[in-house]
C-alpha cells in the first residue's frame, strides 16, 4: 500500500488511471447518497458544518485564497466559500468537478473548479498564491508517491501560507477493516511499497450501488509524510493524533461524544485513527 518513487512509472499511470475511473463512476453515486444528504445541505448548510476536527485545524478563512485539493463533487470547497474563503477546489474526476460546478451553480456560491492532478497541478492553479491549501480525509492513499503532492503544495503556497490536513492515521491503515467484532486485528504490513489492489463493488458512501471498479491504494507512513513536505521546505507547526474517526471506518465502532464522529467501544484498542498537521510556507 506504499506510494513509491521506484515502483515503475508504468504502475503509477495504470493505478492512477483506474482510480480516476472509479471516482468518475462514484461521483453519480455519491452526489444521490443519503451519506452525503446533498440536498439536506442545500437546504440548510449551515446544519452540515465542518467536524470540530477540520474546523479547528483551517480556522479563520474569512477573506483568505484557499486551494482545496481533491475536493470531490466540492461539498468542503463550498463549505470553504461560505465561510468567507476565496476558494478553489480541484480534483482529478471530471465528473466530480462537473458536479461540484453543478452544485455550487444550484447554490449560488462563488467557488472555482478546476479538473486537475494534485500530482501534476495544472499552470491556471497560480503558484505562490494561497495563503491556505487544505485536504482532508481519504487523500493520500490514492497517489502513489508524495513527491510530487508535497510540489504541488508548496509550489502554490504564497509566502508564510499555511498548508492543513486532517488525514486517516497511517497506523490505523494496518488493521483489518471488515472485521465484524473487536478487539482490532492486523492485517495489512506498515512498510510495503507495494499497492494494495482491490475490486470495488459500491462505494463507501453507497454501499448498495452497482458502481464496480478497480482501487489502487498506497500507504503512505507517518516519515514520508513529514518528510516530504520538510524537504520541500516547509516548516511543521501542529501535529495532533486523535482516537476519533469521522465514519465507521470499522464495524464495531460507536459514535463518539464529538458530533460526527466514531470512535472505539472499550476493550477494542486504544490506537490513534486520525491525525491533523498544519505547515507554513517560510516567508
Amino acid at each position: 500500500m506504499t506510494g513509491d518513487p521506484h515502483q515503475p512509472p508504468r504502475l503509477h499511470a495504470e493505478g492512477i488511471s483506474s482510480n480516476r475511473d472509479l471516482w468518475d463512476a462514484w461521483t453519480t453515486a455519491h452526489v444521490g447518497s443519503d451519506f452525503y444528504d446533498v440536498d439536506g445541505f442545500v437546504a440548510d448548510p449551515a446544519a452540515r458544518p465542518f467536524d470540530s476536527i477540520v474546523r479547528n485545524v483551517i480556522g479563520d478563512v474569512a477573506g483568505k485564497r484557499v486551494l482545496h485539493l481533491q475536493c470531490h463533487f466540492g461539498l468542503d470547497t463550498i463549505r470553504l466559500a461560505l465561510a468567507g474563503a476565496q476558494v478553489t477546489g480541484v480534483d482529478f474526476s471530471a465528473e466530480g468537478i462537473d458536479a461540484a460546478r453543478a452544485l455550487a451553480g444550484r447554490m449560488g456560491v462563488a467557488a472555482r473548479f478546476v479538473h486537475g492532478d494534485v500530482l501534476a497541478l495544472p499552470e491556471e492553479i497560480e503558484r505562490n498564491s494561497f495563503d491556505l491549501v487544505f485536504t482532508s480525509y481519504g487523500v493520500l492513499g490514492w497517489l502513489p508517491d508524495l513527491r510530487p503532492w508535497a510540489e504541488s503544495v508548496a509550489t502554490r503556497l504564497a509566502p508564510g501560507g499555511r498548508f492543513a490536513i486532517v488525514e486517516l492515521h497511517p497506523f490505523a491503515w494496518v488493521f483489518d477493516e471488515v472485521s465484524e467484532e473487536p478487539p482490532l486485528a492486523l492485517r495489512y504490513p506498515y512498510f510495503t511499497r507495494e499497492p494494495f489492489v482491490a475490486t470495488q463493488q459500491g462505494t463507501y458512501a453507497a454501499p448498495d450501488s452497482d458502481v464496480t471498479g478497480t482501487a489502487y491504494e498506497w500507504m503512505h507512513t507517518f516519515e514520508e509524510i513529514l518528510g516530504v513536505l520538510l524537504e520541500r521546505g516547509l516548516a511543521i507547526e501542529s501535529l495532533r493524533e486523535y482516537p476519533l474517526l469521522a465514519w465507521q471506518g470499522f464495524p464495531f465502532m460507536v459514535p463518539a461524544d464529538a458530533p460526527g464522529m466514531w470512535r472505539l467501544p472499550e476493550g477494542a484498542g486504544d490506537v490513534p485513527l486520525l491525525f491533523s498537521l498544519t505547515a507554513r510556507m517560510p516567508g
